[in-house]
């Protein structure tokens, strides 16, 4: 590489500024959480509002952990979400695989169906869902929520768009010649390929399932909530404790932060290695 090549690459002082501005955009709706649940309603209240730490955050975190039976719900939301996860990445996979490089009849037509399900909205489900769930009397149990999410038209759209173009057809040829069955192939060539998108559509669903609200506030109850239906607990009164209100937030997102804290040297590499290709 010439040394002129080498310096344009180079970030100058713009792109600097520009970063430093989009982190602290990005940065300001957690730390403002922070201050407020650091801080007492009455506070809050006042004008200017606060633009730093009080003495209040672990009271009012200890507040909204009983209030809200914080601790279970917490539980709740991480199986519900890792489960989720989990189930929609394996599903999206294959059948991502399946629209990508294997032949059967009406692949194209299925696919279409597939994506037409993304333009639908969900309220429209709401009605025959809820009635499919209290015939089978799991009404506040947490399968209620899970099934429905176990793979997404999105997902299953986005590994075949990548496994389109990740995954040379020769390789899976090159497989079946070699005696390899379906599970085989799907084993050792497509989830090595499938690696990076596999990490990026966890990641997403993750937090997706994580933040979900609209069903599991009409599936489930404050008695086995999960984060979202617990937050809601802290809003009742003539006049909310909004410090309680963040306080139990923050909670709820501390472990988003914590897990991206951990896996996110491999999901970045994931991405990256997705992005680069001999």
């Amino acid at each position: 590489m010439s040394r002129t090549s080498t310096s344009r690459l180079r970030a100058g002082p713009f792109a600097y500024a520009v970063l430093v501005l989009v982190t602290l955009g990005s940065l300001f709706p957690l730390v403002w959480t922070a201050i407020a649940a650091s801080r007492d309603n009455e506070r809050l209240a006042e004008t200017p509002p606060p633009f730093w730490f009080g003495g209040n955050l672990f009271a009012n975190m200890s507040t909204a952990w009983n209030d809200a039976n914080m601790g279970k719900a917490l539980l709740n939301t991480t199986l519900v979400a890792g489960t989720v996860a989990a189930s929609t990445v394996l599903f999206a996979t294959l059948a991502g695989f399946a629209f990508a490089k294997l032949r059967f009849r009406a692949k194209n037509t299925l696919l279409l169906l597939v994506i037409g399900t993304m333009m639908v909205p969900p309220q429209l489900s709401v009605v025959p869902l809820f009635m499919a769930v209290a015939k089978l009397e799991w009404t506040n149990q947490l399968q209620a929520v899970i099934l429905p999410m176990m793979v997404s038209a999105f997902g299953v759209f986005f590994m075949r768009q990548y496994l389109t173009a990740a995954l040379p057809t020769e390789l899976v040829e090159a497989a079946r010649v070699d005696g390899a069955h379906s599970l085989r192939v799907v084993w050792h060539v497509v989830f090595p390929a499938a690696r990076p998108a596999m990490a990026v559509l966890g990641m997403l669903t993750f937090v997706m399932a994580w933040n979900e609200f609209f069903w599991p506030i009409i599936a489930l109850t404050q008695d086995n909530p999960t984060v979202q239906v617990a937050l809601t607990g802290l809003g009742k009164g003539y006049i909310p404790d909004e410090s309680v209100i963040m306080a139990g937030a923050l909670l709820g997102t501390l472990p988003l932060l914590l897990a991206f804290t951990v896996f996110g040297k491999q999901i970045v590499g994931g991405i990256m290695q997705g992005a680069v290709k001999g």
